[in-house]
């Protein structure tokens, strides 16, 4: 696929490199741009009508994520996909957000029960409507955006950005089992259930429903694998 599916309006809540940036690692994530594909700094430019100086700073911090790889005399490639790098990443992301399920468990206390239980509720009910549609990017979108925010509620900064730094190997094969599985109404079910532990207080019951949601990858990835063999490199 060309640097068509760029040709779309950027907003003003982030700098240009941000939006730059995000912009090309959505179309890398959703497979717009797939594994091995070649892109180019100048297209890249022209489909956001911006300069090359933010599209350079934007595939810089894709390389160093190993979403992009530099090829020495002919341009940027999409990095195939790992099963290596993506166990790894799923690994310590189940643990780290597992810690942090359980601390927002355990503090959700009964102003956040006021305050973000609409919120969230709100959330899972834009889930249901994207998973009616068939919409995958978005549901992607607002499944991140579910554990963004029970994330936040434990106050760690460092361990928000060390998830989203991973995450872009894991939404690629997650993209993937999406599309193929159209599953996305047993995932809003999960985070229901997930959702009732935490503001329930059931740090445990939380730390093993978030365990499980993340387990199921592992029996997807097999058959993701010999359905698409020319994304993977290992």
């Amino acid at each position: 696929m060309g640097t068509q599916t760029l040709q779309t309006k950027l907003h003003p809540r982030q700098s240009l490199s941000e939006q730059v940036y995000e912009r090309i690692r959505e179309a890398i994530v959703t497979l717009a741009f797939e594994p091995g594909q070649l892109i180019y700094e100048n297209q890249l430019a022209e489909s956001l009508s911006v300069s090359r100086t933010p599209v350079r700073e934007a595939i810089r911090s894709l390389v160093n994520e190993c979403l992009l790889e530099v090829l020495p005399q002919r341009g940027t490639r999409v990095a195939y996909i790992s099963v290596k790098k993506v166990l790894e990443a799923r690994f310590i992301r189940s643990l780290l957000e597992q810690g942090a399920f359980r601390i927002a468990a355990a503090e959700w206390s009964a102003e956040k029960k006021t305050v973000s239980n609409k919120a969230i509720q709100r959330m899972l009910e834009e889930q249901r409507e994207a998973a009616a549609d068939g919409d995958i990017t978005v549901f992607l979108q607002l499944d991140e955006a579910f554990h963004r925010v029970i994330m936040e509620e434990a106050g760690n900064a460092t361990l928000l950005n060390v998830v989203y730094q991973m995450r872009g190997h894991l939404n690629r094969l997650r993209y993937m089992a999406l599309r193929q599985y159209r599953h996305m109404p047993q995932i809003v079910e999960e985070h229901e259930r997930l959702f009732e532990a935490i503001a329930a207080n059931d740090s445990e019951l939380a730390g093993r429903l978030l365990e499980l949601h993340f387990g199921k990858l592992n029996d997807e990835m097999s058959e993701l694998r010999a359905l698409t063999p020319h994304y993977f490199i290992d």
